[in-house]
């Protein structure tokens, strides 16, 4: 798919039209014509000059349109055509602004004012809630439109700037004429004064409805599909999920969920001990920048944080590897690995590397941790954030499918952890982005795919091993039902309950790991901790002193070569 300045590069062009429910919903297009002049009262032309460098193009600068609407507009687009995140913050933070702004200067043809941190913090207040609140949006705006045609032809960037603004109105109880004003500032600038007309009338009648407490109302009532499809439209889901969530969840308990999906996120950090940061030091530093924050109620060295994050980012605490971005569910998981210093362990779809970094970090210099994963740029980054960790020492990293890596290699090892590939319907608070991008679809492909992986998985554990799944999901048969069916195809496994490791509260009546996010206001994640016999054997017997040469990147060389002796292995 072409990137969003590439099908932005000419005046006209075709984007695909956007329905109440999804971008995906129809395949016609519709033809955008961008203005070939800005408003001379409100735009000026501008050099900009970088350090040592000849003066570059005049560039077209409008002071009157608002930065974190014209930002998020566009972002929302690059999000629907697949070129961007629903996040903005990053570990560069002040560099998010610019890379933003030059975005909408490719996109509309003019720059706003730079982005300051309100801004920065807005547009990702915006962007999420826009995105988690869609479905909701959109009924809301059809409702208002003359007719169901008015609202599927338009524009995608007219359709951002009303979703923007109706969010704005409804959620964030922003000023409603301020509101107002902006959005149909940017709609005549970057569209065309009847955009900009159209924009007034449909957010005034917005405002006189919720001034008067009468918004268009969502039915929850007849049969099961009709009541899914209401719940699906008033807390802005795909309906698959509602019914699926319904099913095994019960009504309430889905709401709940369907609440907790739409709340305002909250995120954690793990103090980086290798660098010497404990938990109190971090709440030291945390004090001093004045970030509200609560110590973690299951983990010593994490941190809760509600709200400024974007001052963590700009202090250098991430960019120096002194702590990093990772939730409390994630970081349960590593405590069911339960890594000792000495072990070999093997994380079997690493990148990004959280769960490989803090496992490495429990090693404190002594063992092995395998990092495969079949992307190698995220591997990449994996090497680059374990240098900056100063871990190092302990990773490798191998560029490889694990269903292939896995075949007819002897190498055993004393921990296995298969982090699956999954749904993530358990950090849908923090994934904005996520719930319209998973079809029902996915979810039959997933399981499979999970199945192969378990069982590739299973023949690098040595007897007497331990191997752990675990998902970012809440959904059953991507959790406990692939456990019961990996349990029949291997009967050289058994559960080994993992109240052990983690609080009582997290442990199901099988012995799993669940966290729940209503319950235990986390991300949702699972894991199953399973031991291999010690005298079980699998299809690897029958090797005479069976060896194995890999290709490694880590350690003192960039490519060393492991040679693994299997009758040597205690």
């Amino acid at each position: 798919m072409p990137s969003l300045p590439q099908l932005l590069s000419g005046r006209t062009l075709h984007f695909a039209k956007l329905s109440a429910t999804s971008s995906s919903e129809s395949n016609s297009s519709k033809q955008v014509k961008f203005p070939k002049k800005i408003n001379r009262n409100s735009a000026t032309s501008v050099r900009r000059a970088d350090s040592g460098s000849p003066l570059r193009k005049t560039q077209k600068l409008n002071l009157e349109v608002s930065p974190h609407r014209a930002v998020s507009a566009v972002r929302l687009m690059r999000i629907e055509l697949g070129g961007a995140f629903a996040d903005l913050l990053n570990e560069q933070g002040k560099g998010s602004g610019d890379n933003e702004m030059g975005y909408v200067e490719r996109t509309l043809g003019f720059r706003t004012r730079d982005l300051d941190d309100r801004d920065l913090r807005l547009v990702t207040e915006v962007v999420g809630g826009t995105i988690r609140w869609r479905r909701y949006l959109d009924h809301l705006i059809l409702s208002l439109c003359h007719n169901e045609r008015t609202f599927r032809s338009m524009e995608p960037l007219l359709v951002q700037i009303l979703r923007i603004g109706f969010y704005e109105i409804t959620k964030l109880d922003m000023p409603p004429y301020a509101v107002v004003d902006e959005s149909v500032r940017l709609a005549k600038v970057a569209l065309r004064p009847g955009a900009g007309n159209l924009v007034n009338g449909i957010l005034r009648k917005l405002v006189v409805l919720k001034e008067s407490d009468s918004l268009p109302a969502v039915k929850v009532e007849g049969d099961d599909r009709q009541q899914a499809r209401g719940l699906a439209t008033l807390y802005s889901h795909p309906v698959w999920m509602v019914r699926r969530w319904t099913k095994y969840f019960g009504q309430d308990e889905a709401i709940k969920l369907l609440t907790w999906n739409n709340s305002c996120p909250s995120f954690s950090l793990r103090a980086n001990t290798r660098k010497g940061l404990t938990g109190a030091d971090l709440v030291s530093r945390l004090k001093m920048l004045k970030v509200p924050h609560e110590p973690s109620l299951y983990l010593d060295d994490f941190v809760r944080l509600k709200t400024g994050m974007q001052n963590v980012i700009q202090a250098g605490l991430l960019k120096e590897g002194f702590c990093a971005v990772q939730d409390e569910s994630a970081g349960l998981v590593v405590s069911i690995v339960d890594p000792q210093p000495g072990e070999n362990i093997i994380d079997c779809c690493a990148a990004p590397g959280g769960k490989t970094l803090f496992m490495a970090s429990r090693l404190n210099g002594q063992g092995t941790l395998l990092a495969v994963d079949i992307n190698e740029g995220r591997l990449r980054i994996l090497r680059e954030t374990a240098k900056l960790h100063q871990v190092m020492d302990v990773i490798s990293t191998i560029h490889a499918d694990l269903r292939t890596f896995s075949t007819d290699k002897v190498v055993e090892w004393d921990k296995v952890l298969l982090d699956a590939p999954c749904s993530g319907l358990g950090v849908l608070s923090k994934r904005a982005d996520l719930r319209w991008n998973r079809r029902q679809e996915d979810m039959e492909q997933l399981k499979h795919l999970q199945d192969e992986l378990l069982d590739s998985a299973s023949r690098l554990v040595k007897p007497g091993g331990v191997l752990i799944y675990s998902t970012c999901s809440i959904d059953p048969e991507e959790n406990e039902e692939r456990i019961e069916a990996f349990l029949l195809r291997h009967p050289e496994f058994d559960i080994d309950s993992v109240n052990n490791y983690v609080p009582e509260n997290f442990v199901t009546k099988r012995g799993f790991y669940m966290s729940n996010p209503v319950k235990h206001e986390l991300d949702g994640a699972f894991a199953a901790r399973l031991d291999r016999g010690l005298f079980s054997t699998h299809n690897q017997i029958g090797h005479s002193k069976p060896h194995i040469c890999i290709p490694v990147f880590g350690f003192e060389s960039s490519k060393v070569m492991i040679t693994w002796y299997n009758n040597n292995r205690s």
